[in-house]
């Protein structure tokens, strides 16, 4: 048991590290990502689980999209809503880029531009994408992590939840990035502490929701958090 839960907290570690990390350090945190998996039976039990059948080319078509207009240089990337195949997607997506037959400059500029900076726009694919993979991560071997490494999972898991429940939705992309900073800003007021500020995000959160009638019987848990602050 001590082993297993050393394995999956050194990918939790490095996926933290990776998701907060900066843009010049990421391929090598890439690398050591893939690596911490490879090392670990439970981890490779899992993604050998979720690839299985799952069809990448097919899912690149559906989730890495360009806009329709001629000439346009920007794309947007979306998250497959079920979490197998979203932990699928971004496990291979993330091999792709070790390997360097994607090549991470130029899918940073492509799918999460962000003024022409590399910085910024892999802070922007780091929010979307490898936060929210690690937090599934974390909620499907919460079990065997004690307290101090789970930290508020309950939080943890209704906020991944809700990426991935949002992933569908045809938003516009500025919509999109607005929800990012909502669940960001939550994620952080739950793990400090601040009733105050949960509370308020997830008023504000609602309203989002109801510009373009997302609410659903989901995100009766996320808004309970309110209740429990």
């Amino acid at each position: 048991m001590e082993e297993r839960y050393e394995q999956v907290r050194r990918f939790l570690g490095i996926c933290g590290e990776l998701a907060d990390g900066k843009y010049n350090e990421a391929g090598a945190k890439i690398s050591l990502l893939l690596a911490s998996i490879a090392r670990s039976r439970e981890l490779t039990g899992l993604f050998t689980a979720v690839t299985r059948g799952f069809d990448y080319p097919k899912a690149c078509e559906t989730y890495l999209r360009f806009p329709a207009s001629h000439g346009a240089a920007h794309g947007a990337a979306f998250l497959p809503g079920d979490r197998g195949d979203m932990l699928a997607f971004v496990f291979c997506l993330l091999v792709e880029l070790d390997s360097g037959s994607r090549k991470l400059d130029d899918f940073l500029l492509r799918y999460f531009y962000v003024d022409g900076s590399y910085t910024a726009s892999y802070a922007r694919f780091a929010d979307r994408v490898i936060r929210p993979f690690g937090e599934i991560v974390r909620v499907c071997y919460r079990e065997i992590l004690p307290p101090a490494v789970n930290g508020d999972a309950d939080v943890a898991r209704l906020i991944a939840q809700e990426r991935v429940r949002l992933a569908p939705f045809d938003l516009p992309a500025e919509e999109r990035e607005a929800a990012e900073i909502l669940l960001g800003e939550l994620s952080s007021a739950a793990e400090r502490g601040d009733g105050t500020a949960v509370r308020a995000l997830l008023v504000g959160y609602k309203y989002f929701l109801r510009s373009f009638n997302g609410e659903s019987g989901e995100t009766v848990p996320l808004f309970s958090l309110a209740d429990d602050r």
